[in-house]
């Protein structure tokens, strides 16, 4: 018998048509690296920006909504064609009410993955809340699904292929690489 919290999420995926992600501890183990220089550095999963780059060539929008500001997040956003990039929001509620106002889409074309409690409270307005496997026990607690790769190991892209199979365009976007 399938997993009831996997069949809810499939359903909700449907309907996505914006994936929001944050950064530090999703797209990223957490850690930050900083130089003698103070110069800051990130570890990004290839796997995961090859996932994200499938599913934006399906149509599925990419958003970034980070607290932290770096200059690396945006030039690896920009590799991976993300247009909507929002550093330095503590408070991630405005930057998502500007992405939904910009984009025209209600709450329930929304996915959202998070990993900590400041992620909350977008989270609990989304369609569909993702929480990677080592988030906090509350984002844990407040979503609809969690990917068994921890932040950084793999979570983006079991969150790009969840959406794809859901919306019936995983199977053609890997059978075009055979």
């Amino acid at each position: 018998m399938p997993d009831q919290s996997h069949t809810d999420a499939l359903e909700r995926a449907k309907q996505v048509r914006l994936v929001v992600f944050d950064v530090d501890g999703v797209l990223t183990d957490g850690s930050l690296f900083l130089g003698d220089d103070g110069q800051e550095y990130k570890a990004f999963n290839s796997r995961d920006g090859h996932g994200m780059v499938m599913l934006r060539q399906t149509g599925v929008i990419l958003a970034i909504i980070t607290g932290r500001r770096s200059e690396v997040v945006r030039i690896r956003m920009e590799s991976l064609g993300v247009a909507h990039v929002y550093q330095g929001y503590r408070d991630k509620r405005p930057a998502y009410r500007d992405i939904k106002e910009t984009l025209g889409i209600d709450d329930a074309q929304v996915a959202y993955v998070g990993d900590d409690v400041v992620d909350l409270p977008v989270m609990r307005q989304v369609g569909l809340a993702i929480a990677v496997a080592d988030a906090h026990p509350l984002v844990a607690a407040h979503c609809h699904w969690q990917t068994s790769a921890p932040g950084g190991r793999g979570a983006g892209r079991e969150v790009c292929e969840l959406i794809m199979a859901a919306q019936g365009t995983l199977d053609p976007m890997l059978q075009s690489y055979l």
